[in-house]
């Protein structure tokens, strides 16, 4: 792989002079370059995701918009003295990539919390005794990411907790974020017993003697999280500005966040104080919509930093805990389909209120009964839409799409919804789904299926349960292989890989698309928002399993460099030529 470096250079009047005679493109569409804040990013390989002109090699930037790019000499002779020139040095360069799906305060959280994530249950056992012997006694042990299907499938229980931190509530999260681990002393003070009903759309996983295991499924972990003290929006300010530059750092220009109510106050106050740095999209639960409708919110409320669109409703769990919707049972399980966490009346009553009041949705479904609901939901707000004057197609997604059945795959592209999936889960998740879900792993993931079908793609990572690095997302579609190389060199199920063209496209134009902000964003063009990530290779044409290895630079998000991997000699440059 070439590694590449980045050079700046003011170049004065005399120079543009020089020059004149070598410009290729000099046009800037009639519009002469004045402002001492133009940028100009020269010698570079430069993908713009724009059809008419998808390769060029420089860039024009003023303020927080591009203003002009070409192929050939760098426009030196349209400028005056005092603009800044970085020399890319043949440096890879692509749109700011949006992550279209994850959880950001959930994100920041896992940072300062115990991580589970571990190859063996007596691992995280002996990480739980650590922090406990670490931790005031009777204050909350946290965290998230433990899989059972790692340690051989079974569920834990309360007992090993109990045994590793005796004094210490303790409550984890699987990696799904579908079930959740407590011990006798949380379950104790979240007031569940042998009698407590779980409510609706969750379950209380009990033992023989019919005392709870300590695993709470789906909405049955609420019980156990109303009882842990709630961070301060200071704190979660606080969190979430370090996770912010963790986004910056891996090339991410926007998020699309799908937590809840204090996430969006942190977010207001990082906007407010200047300190939003991080284009933001910001979802509404299913179950907040009518408040969002009582004082008259609208989707898209917002500016270009931080904005307010979709409705985020569940169908049904997730394959990990084995709750996702099918429409037959599990391999070896007869008795079980899953959980439906909603009715399909009730679905289609939320989907067709969202959508009257024209706020696009976000259906999480991952099983194949769940994929076919939400589509049968979906399927009447277009009918509601097209009776409507105007007939206005709001863009609808369906999150994860994990598995389809073959009758429903086509059925997304004429309804014209929105793919939005994730794919590290098929990486993640590859041995499991060939054990619970057999040969219908055929249908799983199947993004190459999807586009030629003429689904429109977006991607996320659904961080924290997956690196939140959009390029690992890249590697994950194109190779179907994790970085050890596993399962082989084909990769699983190789018919479903993709090529880097429209895996980034799905990180960069399709994301854009789906937030209904592809005229501002998603392309390096004219007019379009200065949102960029510099990397030090080029993508397409790298050995696909070395793009896990690509270091970003540079990440500009409205013109300005937000995070540099030299320590910030981009920033402080141009700065210095803007005095």
């Amino acid at each position: 792989m070439v590694r590449t470096g980045l050079r700046l250079t003011a170049v004065g009047r005399s120079g543009f002079r020089r020059r004149r005679n070598r410009i290729m493109e000099c046009t800037l569409q009639a519009e002469a370059v004045t402002t001492m804040t133009d940028v100009v990013l020269h010698n570079g390989t430069i993908h713009t995701m724009d059809p008419r002109q998808p390769l060029v090699n420089w860039l024009m930037i003023r303020q927080e918009q591009v203003v002009a790019r070409g192929m050939g000499d760098r426009p030196s002779g349209c400028a005056e003295a005092g603009t800044l020139h970085v020399d890319l040095q043949g440096a890879g360069v692509v749109p700011g990539m949006i992550d279209g799906h994850l959880h950001f305060e959930s994100l920041a959280r896992k940072a300062q919390q115990l991580d589970p994530e571990t190859s063996t249950l007596e691992e995280l056992v002996a990480r739980v005794a650590d922090q406990a012997r670490r931790q005031t006694s009777g204050t909350w042990i946290l965290g998230f990411g433990w899989n059972q299907n790692v340690w051989g499938g079974q569920f834990p229980d309360r007992t090993a907790l109990d045994a590793a931190a005796p004094g210490h509530p303790v409550f984890l999260r699987a990696k799904s974020g579908h079930a959740g681990w407590a011990n006798s002393m949380a379950l104790r003070l979240a007031g569940v017993g042998p009698s407590t009903a779980a409510p609706e759309g969750g379950e209380i996983l009990f033992d023989s003697r019919g005392e709870p295991t300590g695993i709470l499924l789906e909405s049955a972990q609420d019980l156990v999280a109303a009882a842990i003290p709630e961070p301060t929006l200071a704190d979660t300010v606080a969190a979430m500005r370090d996770a912010q530059r963790l986004a910056l750092s891996v090339g991410l220009t926007g998020v699309h966040d799908l937590d809840g109510r204090r996430a969006l106050q942190a977010w207001q106050v990082l906007r407010q104080s200047g300190d939003l740095h991080l284009r933001v999209t910001k979802s509404i639960p299913g179950s907040l919509l009518g408040h969002a409708l009582a004082v008259g919110l609208r989707d898209g409320l917002g500016d270009d930093w931080l904005r307010l669109s979709g409705v985020k409703l569940f169908v049904d769990g997730a394959l990990g805990p084995r709750t996702a919707w099918m429409l037959e049972p599990y391999e070896r399980e007869p008795d079980n389909l899953g959980m439906a966490l909603v009715d399909p009346l009730e679905l289609r009553e939320q989907v067709l209120q969202a959508s009257a009041a024209g706020w696009p949705l976000l259906i999480h479904a991952i099983g194949d009964r769940a994929n076919r609901e939400a589509l049968e939901a979906l399927e009447a707000a277009r009918e509601q839409e097209g009776e409507r004057a105007g007939g206005i197609r709001l863009r609808h997604r369906i999150e994860h799409v994990q598995v389809l059945d073959a009758a429903d795959l086509p059925r997304l592209a004429a309804l014209d919804i929105i793919a939005s999936v994730q794919p590290l889960h098929a990486t993640s998740d590859m041995e499991i789904v060939d054990r619970h879900w057999g040969a219908r792993g055929a249908g799983a993931y199947a993004f190459r299926a999807l586009a030629q079908s003429g689904t429109r793609l977006i991607f996320g990572s659904d961080a924290p349960v997956e690196t939140l690095a959009p390029l690992a997302g890249i590697h994950a579609a194109v190779t179907r292989r994790r970085t050890d190389g596993s399962p082989g060199d084909q990769g699983w199920y190789p018919g479903q890989r993709l090529g880097v063209h429209t895996a980034l496209h799905a990180y960069t134009a399709g994301a854009a698309y789906a937030l209904g902000d592809d005229a501002r964003r998603g392309m390096l063009a004219p007019g379009q928002l200065a949102d960029l990530v510099v990397l030090d290779a080029d993508l397409y044409r790298i050995p696909a399993m070395e793009i896990p290895g690509v270091s970003v630079l540079g990440t500009m998000v409205g013109g300005q460099w937000r995070y540099q991997a030299d320590g910030g000699v981009l920033s402080a440059s141009r700065r210095s030529m803007s005095q």
